[in-house]
């Protein structure tokens, strides 16, 4: 199986209250977000991980360990500080900054940043974090209306690692679409 995740911050204090984040500190959040991702992904599973996993947290190495399948990294902005003090290369199959991929049936591009348009943008998918779950900047009104641009920030996905299609009707749902529009014109 695939799943997809972005901007966890584990160890981020604020990030609580800035993404009204249902957990009392930072140690709920993160006991919450491994016990998800855990009863979700098997040994076998891969997770794309995009973007600012940890923030302000002394205790990655532990969190890499617990956390269950074969993890491939898309850096965030917030990713710098960790990676390097970490055996990162141990904890991940892969660490991209940007990534053209598929995932058997769909076309991907995946970045920590949302982007507007991008190779094959008409048939085929961009999944980003970054934004968490606002929806107060000016560039919001482009993202909502592109079906294709999928967020996978844990803010809008349960706090959890979630599949293609769990990304797409939980985008609907954040973005205020209906669902059973047109996939793009081609799948791989």
């Amino acid at each position: 199986m695939i799943y997809f995740t972005a901007d966890l911050h584990f160890g981020h204090e604020n990030v609580i209250r800035f993404c009204g984040r249902p957990f009392s500190c930072a140690a709920e959040m993160d006991e919450a977000l491994i016990a998800n991702w855990n009863r979700r992904v098997q040994g076998s599973d891969t997770v794309y991980i995009l973007g600012d996993m940890f923030f302000r947290s002394d205790n990655f190495e532990e969190i890499l360990k617990l956390l269950k399948g074969k993890k491939r990294l898309i850096v965030g902005n917030h990713d710098g500080s960790w990676m390097t003090k970490a055996d990162i290369a141990r904890h991940f199959e892969s660490i991209d900054k940007f990534l053209e991929t598929t995932d058997g049936q769909h076309a991907l591009t995946l970045c920590h940043y949302p982007l507007l348009t991008w190779k094959h943008a008409k048939r085929s998918y961009m999944i980003h974090g970054h934004i968490h779950n606002d929806t107060s900047m000016d560039y919001w009104p482009l993202l909502a209306a592109r079906e294709h641009v999928l967020n996978a920030g844990a803010d809008i996905n349960g706090f959890m690692p979630v599949t293609f299609e769990e990304l797409v009707e939980n985008n609907r749902s954040f973005k205020g679409l209906s669902a059973g529009k047109e996939e793009p014109d081609e799948k791989i």
